[in-house]
């Protein structure tokens, strides 16, 4: 014990430790992992100063810094320059949402599943190619250069939505979430720290932690990025890239203007950070905004994944890579992938194609307009944010009752929401909120029903 004594000295975390046990640094951040898991340190909780904390153990700082570096690669702590170390609110969030099986006597309307439209155009296309005679062709692994058409179709899907590329920087991935992996893989080292919003897509956060890169939370104007913001943590968090939903931002709803595009755009150049555009609800809008990537197409790695937009089954993404980071992402591709479905990749490049993707996508929005119009309908004294042609709401909380509260709350009534506590990244405070996924649930019928438990327990807690 040092000289000065600590027994009334208001601190946070007095862990003890035995010093017989070595690396001490390794037995720091086991005491510490297993006070935050079990409750001991809850979320949003301000560490001791290092320095403090060394005195207090009798230790050396390197070894406290040590230890709250295992942790903070682990995703449990969070540290902010001039503002300390804190115990992540997402330190212990559910980063699976969408469960093995569909829950039982549960309304669905946490995951984010795309409404149960007409796969008619998909079925006609599958049926043509395994009535030809070299059928046996979609079975077998895929060449690259054998069916080099196929980013023809890329090419179009994404001038679809209004972004224009060539089919040198078209690479292939097993859905947008293989993508993002192997973008972190290719362009990170354990440590680098990347941006992103204050509530962001649990599955970059989960990536994001298995390879040891940490998340840095931007702050935000009225749900949208702020440039300043973004800039000042250039400038002072070390980050190397920044990670972004422009388009029905997941879980907030939100858009980012092309004003905030052009402005984010030209700080990454500035900064030389590579972005990457997750597009994954870019062909909801009948109208899509300019994509990110057209401002700043030598720092954008615009991903164009297809299971919200088509069909949930279509496990393939279109990837617009720029020429500095296609070799290393195309590495990292091919060893998470060893190879995109032959299958898939050639029944989607015929869908797009023969414009039959037109139809799957306006039928689709037929739907969602409809679902939505029906939640504005029980929602219309509340605060839901989001637009018709969406497929999930961000619906701010009424009273003082907390995301997680309320999520805890709902399944009891029959419905599982997804609380903004999900989402939340590092020691930014989550928002009384949660996500309301309107095309989730199987029939309109079952919407009215989700919708009508979810309004009784508005009207109860506000």
């Amino acid at each position: 014990m040092p000289i000065n004594s600590f027994e009334n000295y208001p601190m946070s975390w007095k862990p003890s430790i035995d010093k017989n046990k070595k690396p001490i640094y390794n037995v720091i951040s086991e005491q510490l992992e297993h006070d935050i898991v079990n409750g001991i340190l809850v979320p949003g909780t301000k560490l001791p100063p290092q320095r403090e904390l060394a005195n207090y153990l009798d230790l050396n700082v390197s070894t406290i810094s040590k230890a709250f570096k295992v942790c903070e690669l682990k995703g449990l702590l969070s540290a902010s320059v001039g503002s300390g170390t804190y115990v992540s609110y997402d330190a212990l969030s559910n980063a699976y949402l969408l469960e093995d099986t569909k829950p039982k006597h549960l309304i669905e309307m946490g995951a984010t599943l795309p409404d149960d439209a007409s796969y008619e155009p998909l079925l006609h296309q599958l049926k043509i190619m395994l009535q030809e005679s070299n059928y046996e062709k979609w079975f077998g692994y895929g060449r690259y250069g054998e069916s080099s058409w196929q980013k023809d179709a890329a090419v179009k899907l994404m001038q679809r939505s209004g972004f224009e590329t060539s089919v040198e920087h078209i690479l292939f991935a097993n859905g947008g979430q293989n993508a993002i992996a192997a973008t972190l893989a290719s362009l990170c080292k354990p440590g680098d720290r990347i941006g992103v919003d204050l509530h962001t897509y649990p599955g970059l956060k989960t990536v994001a932690s298995m390879l040891s890169v940490q998340t840095v939370p931007i702050k935000s104007d009225k749900y949208e990025m702020s440039p300043e913001a973004l800039e000042y943590a250039c400038k002072n968090e070390n980050i190397k890239g920044i990670y972004l939903i422009p388009d029905y931002h997941n879980p907030t709803a939100s858009f980012l203007s092309v004003e905030k595009r052009k402005s984010i755009a030209e700080i990454a150049k500035k900064y030389n950070l590579f972005v990457i555009e997750d597009a994954s609800y870019h062909l909801l809008n009948k109208e899509p905004l300019p994509a990110l990537a057209s401002f700043a197409p030598e720092q954008v790695i615009h991903i164009a994944s297809l299971s919200k937009s088509l069909a949930p089954g279509l496990r393939l993404a279109y990837v617009a890579v720029p020429r500095q980071y296609k070799e290393p992402i195309s590495k990292a591709l091919y060893n998470l992938n060893i190879t995109v479905s032959p299958l898939l990749a050639e029944l989607t490049a015929r869908t797009i194609v023969s414009n039959q993707f037109e139809v799957l996508i306006e039928g689709h929005r037929e739907q969602t307009i409809r679902r939505n119009q029906i939640a504005n309908k029980y929602f219309k004294n509340y605060s839901c944010l989001g637009t018709d042609t969406g497929i999930f709401r961000w619906l701010v909380l009424p009273g003082k009752i907390t995301g997680a509260a309320f999520e805890a709350l709902a399944p009891q009534q029959g419905v599982q929401v997804y609380a903004a506590d999900r989402f939340v990244v590092g020691n930014s405070s989550p928002e009384r909120a949660v996500r309301v996924a309107v095309c989730a649930p199987e029939t309109i019928e079952e919407l009215e029903q989700g919708l009508a438990v979810l309004k009784q327990l508005l009207d109860k807690i506000k």
